[in-house]
């Protein structure tokens, strides 16, 4: 027997799958039904005709039968049925009911006299029947009540939906309209967990300690109580951005193993007032119903700003009212067992001090910016999934990144990896992350940006006096390199590596003004004239010599006296907090103190002329001149130069530029 094939059969939807009625199709029909009466029911019949043709075609040869006048503003006709002929009325069939045709008047008065004069005109023996009527269109009345409120209880839906859109439950959804006063806080819990831990956040080592510490009480509690120990109630993290707060955030979640809802400072505070409060409450309730768990509100300064201060809108009692809830929440009259709080923030100094006190944030963890060996465990975690070649050195990378947050480690890692993609390697190398930290630092290079020689020839002194005087500063930053090529909004760059230091004298504050001030110097001693191009340079020299002046009490007259506000009392105040004495002294010593370094620097390069020359006609050729250069034309940094000759220059010696 032949074995029988298969037939392959029309796939089917299963039975389950019903397609959902939709409520929408009714309401498009009630909609079609409603315009339809209000256009067409009552006209579907009689046809629109003239005074005239009234006259001439219907009332002269005796064909009307009856004439209504409705509502003192129309008139219908109603033609006699035995008269009505393919003949005369083409329009119409035999025996046709009316009216048949209908005109606008503009009065019933008008309307009759011209119609006696009609019947004088033409000695008509009598008139038809007139006939006045009030007829209501109850429909197209209905509809004049009903579109209206049909329509603002659309808007209202609208306007609920959007309002209420991503928030607890997803949103509206065609449930409870009134949900966005509900939390918009999303939930993590054991299906969703996030995969963050610990050993993915690098460099933040203390910070870790005193978090693994509440993930550990949360594991553990009987462990702490049994002491009569108390877990805190709230840790807020407090630092710049980029340095690895919401990443801490996120590692919590991961290792924490208990329901975690996290929730920005933001989206608590809608356009309606009371939704801020109200989704506060219902956060912390649930929270609560799902305890242990733990609530992480990023940006926390969206709502927790000082209260009557100056940076406060006084107006915005919604603001102040999500406040209020939030400290009663934390810790009010009733209880809050088993709910921990973590909030973030890079502006902790605006935040209320309510909020900031032992029983709502027992923790402060204060993250800063990584220092060296930070800074290399967090490249080794970001180099990881990079295919890196061997000349790769992590301890070189952390050395020439300093003052980089997590964030542009992170960044110029990836940096590194899109333009080694770019040029066709197989690997990542040690020149791909180099002109990523230029790419970060400058800003894209504008190869197409046209400069005359005139103009790239005062670029090249201009940076070449940066490096000649900070090379022989002995507080300075160390120089790694010069480049004239435009990147950003800056027409030439010199990178240094500079020493991390906590605190700074003035001998070595007076270097960098100096070493600032090196570019301006140059293009006075060799052109004899200034440009702007050392706007950049100005702008950072008045910074810090007012810095030194006025906060640090690093000035003479000034004496042991700092103006420095910590707690932002006169950021947004006209009240200074010196008198105008004591300003006009100020700026009297920050001009001193900028002119002397001023001086001081054109000392320097009038002694270093020929080396600074050199330095600018190679930058001319080259564009880019590294440390090597450098060492060949001014020597070994630090060391005496009689005692360490270098080779002869192969350039000019004289002293035009």
């Amino acid at each position: 027997m032949k074995n029988k094939q298969s037939i392959p059969q029309k796939s089917q939807p299963p039975k389950d799958e019903i397609p959902k009625f939709s409520y929408t199709w009714i309401y498009l029909v009630i909609a079609v039904f409603l315009m339809g009466q209000v256009f067409f029911v009552n006209n579907f019949q009689a046809k629109e005709t003239t005074w005239n043709e009234f006259v001439e075609r219907m009332l002269v040869k005796n064909d009307v039968e009856k004439i209504v006048v409705v509502n003192k503003e129309k008139v219908e006709i109603i033609l006699k049925k035995e008269n009505i002929t393919t003949e005369k009325y083409p329009e119409w069939k035999e025996g046709s009911p009316g009216p048949h045709y209908f005109f606008t008047i503009g009065s019933v008065e008008t309307f009759e006299n011209r119609l006696s004069e009609v019947r004088e005109k033409n000695n008509l023996d009598r008139i038809p029947e007139i006939k006045y009527i009030t007829r209501t269109n109850w429909t197209s009345t209905l509809l004049s009540w009903i579109l209206p409120l049909l329509i603002i209880i659309g808007v209202w839906i609208f306007i609920l939906n959007r309002v209420g859109r991503g928030g607890a439950g997803g949103g509206l959804g065609g449930a409870n309209p009134f949900d966005f006063g509900k939390s918009k806080a999303t939930l993590l819990d054991s299906t969703t967990q996030s995969k963050v831990t610990f050993e993915d956040v690098a460099g933040l080592e203390e910070a870790k300690v005193e978090i693994r510490e509440i993930v550990e009480f949360l594991k553990k509690p009987e462990y702490y109580t049994r002491l009569g120990a108390k877990i805190p109630k709230g840790v807020i993290l407090v630092g710049p951005p980029g340095t690895g707060k919401t990443l801490l955030a996120k590692a919590v979640a991961g290792e924490a193993k208990v329901p975690f809802f996290h929730i920005s400072g933001s989206e608590f505070v809608e356009m309606f007032v009371g939704v801020g409060a109200s989704r506060v409450r219902d956060l912390f309730k649930k929270a609560k119903a799902k305890s242990p768990s733990i609530i992480f509100i990023d940006e926390i300064d969206a709502i927790g700003r000082a209260r009557g201060s100056a940076f406060s809108i006084r107006s915005n009692d919604e603001r102040e009212s999500t406040l209020n809830q939030l400290l009663t929440e934390m810790d009010g009259f009733g209880t809050n067992t088993g709910v921990i709080v973590l909030a973030a923030t890079n502006r902790a100094d605006i935040l209320d001090k309510a909020l900031l006190r032992p029983g709502r944030f027992d923790r402060h963890i204060s993250l800063e910016l990584p220092g060296m060996v930070e800074r290399k465990a967090i490249f080794e975690v970001h180099l990881k999934p990079l295919k890196l070649s061997k000349e790769i050195d992590v301890e070189t990378l952390a050395a020439q990144t300093p003052g980089f947050s997590g964030a542009d480690i992170a960044n110029i890692c990836n940096e590194a990896a899109l333009i080694a993609a770019r040029h066709g390697k197989d690997s990542v190398e040690a020149q791909d992350f180099s002109e990523a930290t230029d790419r970060i630092i400058g800003g894209l290079e504008k190869k197409s940006k046209i400069i005359s020689p005139e103009e790239k020839k005062i670029i090249a002194f201009h940076e070449a006096g940066h490096a000649t005087v900070s090379w022989f500063l002995k507080y300075a930053d160390q120089l790694m390199k010069v480049s004239i090529v435009p990147r950003g909004k800056s027409l030439g760059a010199a990178w240094y590596l500079p020493e991390e230091h906590q605190i700074y004298t003035k001998a070595q504050f007076i270097d960098k003004l100096c070493a600032a001030l090196g570019g301006r110097a140059a293009e006075d001693l060799v052109f004899g004239e200034i440009t702007s191009g050392a706007l950049d340079d100005l702008e950072k020299v008045t910074k810090q010599a007012y810095t030194m002046v006025a906060y640090y009490g690093l000035d003479d007259k000034i004496g042991n006296i700092s103006f420095y506000d910590s707690t932002g009392q006169y950021e947004q105040s006209l009240q200074k907090p010196y008198s105008e004495a004591t300003a006009q002294l100020i700026d009297e010593e920050v001009r001193k103190l900028v002119k002397n370094a001023y001086s001081r620097t054109k000392t320097i390069l009038a002694k270093h002329r020929r080396e600074m020359k050199e330095l600018a006609h190679l930058l001319l050729e080259k564009e880019v001149v590294v440390k090597a250069d450098l060492e060949q034309i001014f020597g070994k940094r630090g060391v005496n130069k009689e005692a360490n000759p270098k080779n002869k220059s192969v350039y000019d010696n004289s002293e035009t530029p």
